[in-house]
């Protein structure tokens, strides 16, 4: 009798991406940790918005700045988010801001 292996299906986005392009690429991973960082800070800032049914020229009158100071914020791809400015989008949204410091060796990837 034959014997069939079974094979896991990979359903997981994140978890295909690091088997192919990341796992022993330390430079890599990096990268993409640094980049996620980002991603997490714009997309909380896009939730909060959302959640409080609010346009990005609405929450920026309620901040005191522009619409499309907004949309960089929300922006994966932007790096200058400042403590003061995050502080305040918080506050306009009735929200604080709350700051940890973790190993950078954590699996950032794995979270949700």
């Amino acid at each position: 009798m034959k014997k069939e292996l079974k094979t896991r299906k990979i359903a997981d986005g994140v978890e295909i991406l690091d088997r192919r392009y990341i796992r022993n690429d330390s430079e890599m991973k990096k990268m993409v940790d640094e980049e996620f960082e980002k991603l997490q800070i714009g997309q909380q800032i896009y939730d909060l918005r959302k959640e409080a049914n609010l346009t990005q020229d609405e929450l920026a009158d309620m901040v005191g700045t522009t619409g499309s100071v907004i949309s960089r914020l929300e922006s994966a791809e932007y790096d200058g988010h400042s403590l003061k400015m995050l502080e305040r989008i918080a506050v306009s949204l009735g929200k604080k801001v709350v700051i940890s410091i973790v190993d950078r060796k954590e699996n950032r990837l794995s979270r949700s």
